[in-house]
């Protein structure tokens, strides 16, 4: 009896640890379950953040380019800026020299008017008449025209000097004698400045420092040669060099610049 009763209990204890290790398998399953989901949530989480790291790293990429190319735009003004900087302290430095020039040229003209002034030899008197006489030349490059109550007669620097020098053409000499035979015969007793007039186009320093120089230059070989062919008077003559200052044309085209370099002898009204 007491074996039939043990033998129950011991069965009773059995169904009962493997009814409870059944159960324990069903919750260990459920876990691992569970576990395998969040470990699957965090391993797309994982290629979320990744994918968000890689986005992140080729916005970086392409903000340090745009950085470095800023820079470099910013670096090429910075360099533009220095250059036109000292660009413009040349031009203003040139304008000062141009202004002090023609200052001097015009105080060299008042004073050789006043002096011919108070010569008494001589006697400055307008001449009303003056317009209705004007100059004839055989050349069609040399160009006569009014100015108010002035006469000009316009010579093309070409046809008198070599380039951009000081120096007469071979045949640059005929040329202004036949002129100043002409304006001796049409104005003999007229007050006659001899003008230089250059265009804008930059000169070699090593030639000249600027346009009014070479105008001047221009203007003063004139003045020699025409006292050379004793047509026109000392007294009668002056010179001015106008640089660029008085284009008749645009400097903007190569005519227009071969036309605003020339020289203009400028018949006044006023007789000696």
């Amino acid at each position: 009896m007491r074996r039939s009763a043990w033998a129950i209990m011991i069965l009773g204890i059995g169904s009962c640890f493997c009814a409870g290790c059944a159960g324990n398998s069903l919750v260990l399953k459920g876990q691992l379950e569970q576990a395998q989901q969040q470990q699957l949530a965090l391993s797309r989480q994982k290629e979320e953040l990744q994918a968000r790291i890689n986005a992140l790293d080729q916005d970086n990429q392409r903000l340090q380019s745009l950085l470095a190319q800023s820079r470099q735009r910013s670096a090429i003004l910075e360099d533009q800026l220095a250059v036109l900087r000292e660009q413009l302290a040349g031009v203003t430095a040139q304008l000062a020299r141009v202004q002090q020039d023609k200052e001097a040229v015009e105080q060299q003209s008042q004073a050789l008017s006043a002096s011919m002034r108070r010569s008494g030899s001589i006697s400055i008197t307008p001449n009303s008449s003056l317009l209705a006489n004007l100059p004839q030349f055989s050349d069609p490059q040399i160009q006569v025209r009014r100015d108010g109550d002035i006469i000009r007669v316009e010579i093309p620097a070409e046809r008198l000097f070599e380039g951009q020098t000081a120096n007469l053409r071979p045949d640059g000499r005929a040329l202004l004698e036949s002129v100043s035979a002409e304006l001796s015969r049409s104005f003999p007793k007229q007050l006659i400045g001899i003008e230089g007039h250059v265009d804008s186009e930059p000169l070699p320093p090593t030639l000249w420092r600027n346009g009014m120089h070479l105008a001047t230059a221009w203007a003063i070989t004139v003045y020699e040669v025409v006292l050379q062919t004793g047509k026109l008077r000392p007294e009668q003559l002056f010179v001015v060099g106008h640089g660029a200052n008085h284009p008749l044309l645009s400097n903007a085209s190569p005519q227009g610049k071969l036309r605003n370099r020339r020289i203009e002898f400028a018949v006044y009204p006023e007789s000696i």
